[in-house]
């Protein structure tokens, strides 16, 4: 089958290397050094799915329709994005692997011929090199679509993408959406402090901080009226119950997700924008929760600063030390 990857970052460049080991005629989009490299060198993928050094077609935008079409842009780079390859991608198979809540809606805006999903995916990729991935944790992906059943689309393009990595079709995908939201809130913080996603955990006072985020994410969902989906363990009971329990208790949540990710460090996709000099996707992430908030009339404090903050290093290019990050949050 001809896939086509947009966006061969971390995640794009994951999929786009298991994809072609298992056998498909790969193409992928990217700029600049990562597009001289992979001309140049290929993909290689390291770490927890073994390792790949496989050849595929690169160039800025894709070149020909793709049966199955696979966009792995950061959330704030779909628009232009999916309008940029519109020739190419309307009317096939679109499948949207995006943090955030409107990559699907975006992609069915602008292709209104395409069929298309979305993926929710945990695995932990580091983009260590252009042109190289290695991953760090590995981990199923949900693909769905809309707020009822999988359908049979979502179960068939599931098994297809499981040849190569796992994939699991989901009831209730819009709500699973804000549920891999819950699990984003691990970012922030380490693209402001410059720590690793394991090092924010273990550190007493950021791991509260966190965990408030996390809270008031779900708070701010059960506001807008959402049922979150199933994801990793976790789904519409426990995240209600996490809400309600003291923020003591709520920390084993974070703990529990930072064993998982063994000793390997982990960055987090925002960090690794950061490293690069690049603008991250916070604005649809804990800038979404405070702009749901908004909407629906309730307080999320926490996600507002520490998206001003995330902003902050941006614009800054210097980490925010631990201490002041507290004296925000606190204030």
């Amino acid at each position: 089958m001809r896939i086509g990857i947009v966006g061969a970052g971390a995640l794009g460049g994951a999929f786009a290397a298991l994809l072609a080991r298992a056998g498909h005629d790969v193409e992928v989009t990217a700029r600049g050094a990562g597009l001289e490299a992979i001309r140049r060198d290929g993909l290689r993928l390291s770490g927890g799915y073994g390792e790949a050094h496989v050849r595929v077609e690169a160039s800025d935008r894709l070149s020909q329709r793709p049966d199955l079409a696979l966009v792995c842009t950061k959330a704030q780079d779909a628009r232009q994005a999916i309008a940029d390859n519109r020739d190419a991608l309307e009317g096939t198979t679109v499948v949207v692997v995006q943090n955030g809540l409107e990559g699907v809606r975006v992609a069915r805006e602008l292709l209104p011929g395409a069929d298309c999903f979305g993926v929710l995916s945990i695995i932990a990729a580091n983009y260590t090199e252009p042109g190289h991935v290695r991953i760090t944790t590995t981990a199923a992906s949900y693909l769905g679509r809309g707020a009822g059943p999988a359908d049979d689309g979502s179960r068939r393009v599931a098994a297809l993408l499981s040849e190569a990595v796992p994939v699991v079709a989901v009831d209730g995908f819009e709500g699973a959406q804000w549920t891999k939201l819950v699990v984003n809130m691990l970012n922030a913080l380490p693209a402001i402090t410059g720590l690793s996603v394991q090092e924010v955990i273990a550190d007493r006072r950021l791991r509260r901080v966190l965990t408030a985020s996390m809270r008031e994410t779900v708070r701010v969902g059960v506001a807008c009226g959402v049922r979150f989906g199933a994801l990793q363990g976790l789904g519409d009971r426990r995240l209600r119950l996490f809400a309600r329990l003291p923020l003591a208790l709520d920390q084993v949540l974070p703990l529990v997700m930072g064993a998982r990710m063994g000793r390997v460090p982990n960055l987090g996709s925002t960090l690794q924008s950061i490293r690069r000099g690049q603008r991250t996707e916070i604005d649809f992430l804990n800038g979404a929760v405070a702009q749901r908030a908004d909407a629906a009339g309730v307080p999320a404090p926490v996600n507002r600063t520490l998206t001003g903050l995330v902003h902050r290093v941006e614009e800054t290019g210097a980490h925010v030390p631990v201490d002041e990050v507290l004296g925000a949050v606190a204030g």
